[in-house]
């Protein structure tokens, strides 16, 4: 039987942008509903770098702290070739010239989502909340669900992710394949791990690793590569050759470090191919159209490269409350149906504005950095090691060095 449902501001996707899109908004005293396909929070992927501009973010929207308390704080990152075994840079988290520090911690994606959850009022998510389409109506956004349900919505929001079916309503391509594929786990020790509060970083010849401690008791690693074979091709399908096959590519990693990775479960490693979405695209694409726009990997997906993916989900969180606010504030509320519709039209613009330049320059730094680190080539692989070391690790602070405001501008 089909429900007709009126909401003023609908949220697809209770991922990162989602949620904090959803929590600004209700800082600010907008209510919002957010569709989530899935029956529970999806927490796949284990941890994220949440550098300084997310950490800006996440105070924005007040759970930064709850979410420091968990984490222990990360003091530099330590670059290593495993071709050569020398270490190609040491750089400590400090702003080059003031030597003011840094703020970077490795973030379970679990206890980030339910931070932003448990701040929101109970009912703001809708689980089991599959769309299947998307319609107009007027003024109105309708959006159908696979239950039978329909939405009428003033604003449409997609952060459904990097298959976004809102993006693709916007007239966005399916994002781009860079034919390389990541490989992720995590690792729970019963007492301390030991590790040192380091961004640990090891090239290869074609790949890429990194350890990165997240709490005393807890490990997160990434293994980035091109698959050249078929076997290779093949991995997905076999979780022990996974496990295997990192393994052996890195056998030259520091035994304390590499233990990390042994002891994840075989059924922990999680493998997905690398998608971004190409610059030109975004330079070109509507990233809001009407009272329809997109946020987090629906709008920049990107390579893992510089760790900002969800970092920058997170600005886009904050950044389109505060737009959205001004088109829902009392004073807005007083105006007739064509002049909301208005302040919607130009708040989404307002929007879209602001995060389109930042998104082409991370997305296209990420990529250019991630060719760079991964090279197979003997050529640009001597240069990584021996000269682009520390301009690869300068880029990291360079991108993370963007403040999205406040909730309300000052």
């Amino acid at each position: 039987m089909e429900r007709e449902l009126v909401e003023d501001i609908v949220i697809v996707g209770a991922g990162i942008a989602g949620l904090t899109t959803s929590l600004g908004l209700h800082r600010l005293g907008i209510p919002s509903l957010v569709l989530e396909s899935s029956d529970t929070l999806r927490v796949t992927g284990f941890a994220l770098s949440i550098w300084q501009n997310a950490w800006k973010a996440l105070d924005a929207v007040g759970v930064g702290d709850s979410l420091r308390r968990q984490h222990l704080r990360l003091n530099g990152i330590v670059a290593t070739s495993l071709v050569t075994g020398q270490q190609t840079a040491a750089i400590p988290f400090r702003e080059p010239g003031n030597r003011k520090d840094i703020e970077i911690r490795c973030v379970k994606r679990k206890s980030l989502l339910e931070a932003l959850v448990n701040e929101l009022p109970t009912g703001s998510i809708r689980y089991s909340s599959k769309v299947v389409g998307i319609e107009e109506s007027g003024f109105y956004k309708i959006i159908h669900l696979a239950d039978g349900t329909i939405i009428k919505t003033k604003v449409l929001i997609g952060c459904d992710g990097v298959n976004s079916m809102v993006a693709k309503w916007l007239g966005f391509k399916k994002a781009s394949f860079t034919g390389r594929y990541g490989i992720r786990g995590c690792a729970e020790v019963n007492s301390s791990h030991g590790l040192e509060p380091k961004f640990m970083q090891y090239f290869g010849k074609g790949f890429r690793a990194g350890v990165i401690p997240c709490d005393e008791k807890t490990v997160y690693w990434f293994f980035t590569w091109k698959p050249t074979s078929q076997v290779e091709k093949e991995l997905k399908e076999n979780p022990a050759k996974m496990k295997e096959y990192v393994l052996k590519k890195l056998e030259n990693m520091a035994s304390d470090v590499r233990y990390y990775i042994e002891k994840t479960e075989e059924d922990g490693f999680l493998l997905a191919p690398l998608r971004y979405r190409n610059p030109w695209e975004v330079m070109m694409g509507n990233i809001s159209r009407g009272n329809v726009c997109v946020g987090g990997d629906a709008f920049h997906p990107m390579t893992p490269d510089l760790g900002q993916g969800g970092c920058c989900a997170l600005e886009d969180g904050v950044v389109l409350a505060r737009c959205l606010a001004e088109a829902f504030s009392k004073e807005a509320r007083k105006d007739g149906k064509e002049e909301q519709q208005k302040r919607i039209e130009e708040s989404l613009k307002k929007y879209a504005k602001e995060r389109r330049w930042r998104s082409i320059d991370v997305i296209g730094t990420a990529y250019v950095v991630g060719s760079i680190q991964q090279a197979e080539s003997n050529l640009v692989s001597f240069l990584r090691d021996k000269i682009l070391a520390p301009f690869l690790a300068i880029q990291l602070f360079k991108k993370s060095a963007y403040d999205c405001g406040k909730l309300i501008d000052s």
